[in-house]
């Protein structure tokens, strides 16, 4: 993993087309303060240790501490039913100290609205956060990827178009 930014350009046919694409409402869009709970539910009380929101085409990967290696795909209306949350059991990192604590998470996800909805063109399409090894990923709409570690995505916000820092 990189030490600290790694910034990936994509396909360059995207590119080229980027200020003709519109960013389109998705349901995750429409619903974003209550699927950053759900996410938040999960990522500190549900033992998922990395967690993937594709905002774009709103669907939810998530890989649980007692199953490492199998990731869960969760769909559209699915992460909003009742008792979507309660249908997990309650689960810890069992004596892993996670690079990210559990107050680091909102700030990040406040980012990710931001990038998400601040701009009809240029917008962040997928993103990650890997609480045990402290890395966030994002995709954009450019078809670029950024994996960054979480204190260096602080640090460097201004390069993703924030006004302030947290």
């Amino acid at each position: 993993m990189p030490k600290r930014w790694l910034q990936i350009k994509g396909d360059p046919s995207v590119r080229a087309f980027l200020f003709q694409q519109e960013r389109q409402v998705s349901l995750f869009d429409e619903n974003i303060d209550k699927l950053h709970r759900i996410m938040y539910a999960l990522a500190t009380r549900k033992g998922v240790f990395n967690i993937k929101v594709h905002y774009s085409s709103s669907q939810l990967s998530c890989w649980f501490f007692d199953d490492p290696y199998s990731y869960k795909i969760y769909v559209k209306e699915e992460v909003f039913e009742s008792g979507f949350l309660d249908s997990f059991p309650t689960m810890s990192y069992e004596g892993r100290q996670p690079r990210i604590d559990r107050h680091g998470i909102e700030p990040i996800f406040d980012e990710f609205k931001r990038l998400r909805l601040s701009d009809e063109q240029i917008y962040l399409r997928s993103a990650s956060i890997n609480r045990i090894n402290g890395m966030i990923g994002m995709n954009f709409s450019c078809d670029g990827s950024h994996y960054i570690e979480h204190e260096e995505f602080f640090r460097r916000l201004k390069e993703f178009g924030a006004t302030n820092e947290h």
